[in-house]
């Protein structure tokens, strides 16, 4: 399976190589890798185990190789690279004031390729494997799936290259976070594509409501993902947030961000639908507009 994507900025279509592409094609498109070593590997103590070891100083040599083979711009960062303390140090690295512009509407909580749909039912038109998607298995919750049933949903794939911290996409007070304990299936494409239901509904994740007027709400739910050490919450519970302001982070590894939200408060922008009804995924920056305001 090729991975291809859009970068919204230039319009340009490329191709995708995730970190260790050749071990996620064997976990999950090997008979033998996803029957012996996956379920290994998606357990919490492996996951666990490897962010102590990038979080060793020793892990620190691997930064200089991980920035040249996917060509981030160094310019971004709040410290140098000399400065990084260990691995783990660097992927959870914070950006410059203003290195990303806060945009109207509905904007992106981070970095990454995004998907975005109308109606949560259509989800299951873009995956095609597997068992179907339900929101009561998502959200663990079936009171809260009953109220979002026919809400739009944003999906913002985080790739182990991409700046791993999130941010709220609309100003609001945010909830204390429901956590829900899971397994740590890849969130690559490879692992995607093979069963996206599987990998949303039985991940590790957490579920926040910012409430941005009176009864209007978006649920931001962060998903854990293989070798993501942990979801890193970082803001103050039922205290007034700012657009744009920082959510939390996510350890080693590659993660997801899923916004949920009513149709009639926010109106997905047309290009990011027209490239996910394409079957294409979009990349998009921090603080980009995703949705107007109804």
């Amino acid at each position: 399976m090729v991975i291809k994507y859009i970068d919204r900025e230039n319009k340009g279509i490329y191709i995708e190589h995730p970190p260790a592409e050749g071990l996620l094609k064997f976990l999950y498109k090997n008979p033998i890798g996803s029957k012996t070593i996956l379920p290994i590997v998606k357990r919490k103590l492996i996951t666990e185990w490897y962010g102590k070891m990038m979080d060793k100083p020793s892990s620190a040599r691997k930064i200089k190789s991980f920035v040249d083979d996917f060509h981030i711009d160094v310019s971004e960062l709040e410290k140098s690279i000399e400065e990084f303390k260990s691995f783990n140090d660097f992927f959870c690295r914070k950006l410059k004031p203003n290195a990303r512009k806060i945009g109207n509407g509905l904007i992106s909580p981070g970095d990454g390729r995004i998907l975005t749909f109308e109606n949560i039912s259509d989800v299951n038109n873009f995956y095609i494997k597997g068992r179907k998607f339900t929101l009561t298995e998502f959200l663990s919750n079936k009171l809260l799936a009953e109220k979002y049933q026919n809400c739009s949903m944003v999906i913002l794939r985080i790739a182990p290259n991409d700046y791993h911290r999130y941010h709220f996409p609309y100003s609001g007070k945010p909830s204390k976070s429901i956590k829900i304990k899971g397994n740590y299936y890849s969130v690559s494409p490879h692992a995607l594509f093979k069963n996206y239901a599987k990998v949303f509904c039985e991940n590790k994740r957490e579920i926040c409501s910012l409430n941005i007027n009176k009864e209007k709400e978006i649920l931001i739910v962060s998903v854990g993902s293989t070798m993501v050490g942990s979801i890193n919450s970082s803001y103050r519970i039922n205290t007034i947030v700012n657009k744009g302001e920082e959510m939390g982070y996510f350890s080693f590894g590659g993660s997801t961000v899923v916004l949920i939200f009513d149709p009639d408060i926010f109106k997905i922008n047309q290009d990011l639908l027209e490239n996910s009804k394409a079957n294409l995924e979009t990349f998009v920056k921090m603080g980009e507009e995703i949705a107007i305001e109804n």
